[in-house]
């Protein structure tokens, strides 16, 4: 679990948007994490604590000198095991409070405590939040360390349309997970590809393959998460590019070669997760083929290998892996890979394998370098991300 045992501030105030939090408590506690709910007396006003409770296992703090407590200075007591403070919903008056140090409820006192990552997601009327000293107040929480996620544009509670609206619970997670996320792939500039490729044959129909994109896309986040500098070449797939991550959407295997060769040469990391068709049609018609009696053949062209192509080009210090699926000798074709295509390390999994191939938010793998092999248990793509780049970065190191 990315957040067992970490322990989690979530500083809640008076607007209309604390409703989301309880959803946000819910995925946190989920990946169990040890979860603290601190409210301004206004915010009760729009969710009461109980919620809270039920929802995360630990007392709601809204009340600064609350006797139900041991007698200890509770604010500093919680400060002091807290791994990362999220203020979200976080009304202007709250900001300016952390702005100026001043600390007179529970949710201001703890947060002046904390010497952990802290993060404001400012939620309010656009006309407030574009306000000059709104905007002061939030400058001065980023010179102070604080990270301020920007609000999203849409229609408030207010009636009003434009900035303010707090952002989703999903983008809170993420904000999160990347504080607890060491980054040790700074200044590391990673190149992931993803997703299927398809392969035109007339304007309605093409050549493809079942892949989801997901273990790419997860790569990608892992990285991100960690610091890195990342560029996703992905097929097309249903999924969203994570934040951060320089997008470069393509179709054919041609488009993705064409794509990973432009930006190859200034890469310290590449991954090759993509399921990139091997044969295309030979000739493309310009309009749609008619059903006829009898059999159609249709004549296939190899595509252009893009991993052999990066063994022979790389640039000294580069690290180059790749993907293989097999339906059968899996350990045996996936070696002869690495060693025919001169890369680092082939992340081999087998479609056989229940929990393993297309579509599954978990895999199966076992990672093959030069030096040896290691076989992974069933993991979600997530972790498998994970300690793939462990295993890369022990070969930049």
């Amino acid at each position: 679990m990315l957040l067992k045992d970490k322990h989690i501030i979530l500083g809640v105030t008076g607007s209309i948007a604390a409703y989301k939090i309880a959803s946000l408590a819910s995925m946190l506690k989920k990946q169990q994490a040890d979860i603290t709910v601190v409210m301004t007396k206004n915010a009760t006003n729009f969710i009461n604590p109980i919620t809270f409770e039920s929802l995360t296992g630990n007392k709601c703090l809204v009340d600064t000198f609350d006797r139900n407590f041991e007698f200890q200075v509770e604010h500093v007591s919680l400060a002091k095991r807290t791994d990362v403070f999220l203020v979200a919903p976080a009304s202007a008056n709250v900001i300016a409070k952390a702005a100026h140090g001043i600390a007179d409820d529970m949710l201001t006192t703890t947060l002046l405590a904390c010497q952990c990552p802290k993060i404001v997601a400012p939620a309010m009327n656009t006309r407030m939040y574009q306000n000059p000293v709104v905007q002061d107040n939030i400058g001065l929480l980023k010179k102070y360390g604080m990270e301020v996620i920007s609000p999203g544009n849409g229609y408030l509670a207010c009636g009003d349309t434009g900035e303010g609206k707090m952002p989703e619970p999903e983008v809170l997670y993420e904000a999160i997970v990347r504080a607890l996320t060491t980054k040790d792939l700074t200044g590391k500039k990673v190149l992931v590809t993803a997703g299927p490729t398809q392969e035109k044959l007339d304007p309605v129909r093409y050549i493809s393959n079942h892949s989801t994109g997901k273990m790419g896309y997860a790569i990608a986040l892992a990285a991100v998460r960690r610091g890195a500098d990342v560029t996703l070449v992905s097929g097309k797939t249903n999924l969203q590019a994570p934040a951060g991550v320089r997008l470069v959407p393509v179709i054919s295997a041609a488009d993705m070669a064409e794509a990973v060769k432009t930006a190859a040469t200034e890469q310290d990391i590449i991954i090759k997760a993509a399921a990139v068709a091997d044969y295309r049609p030979a000739q493309t018609a310009d309009e749609k083929m008619k059903k006829k009696d009898g059999e159609l053949s249709i004549a296939l062209e190899r595509t252009e290998d893009i991993l052999a192509w990066l063994g022979a080009h790389r640039r000294e210090g580069q690290i180059l892996c790749g993907f293989s699926m097999e339906t059968e000798h899996l350990l045996e074709n996936s070696r002869a890979k690495l060693e025919k295509k001169k890369i680092d390390m082939i992340v081999a999994n087998s479609l056989r394998q229940e929990g393993a191939g297309f579509g599954a938010d978990t895999n199966v793998v076992t990672l093959l370098t030069k030096e040896g092999t290691e076989e992974l248990p069933l993991l979600s793509k997530e972790e498998v991300a994970d300690r793939l780049l462990d295993r890369l970065l022990e070969a930049i190191s």
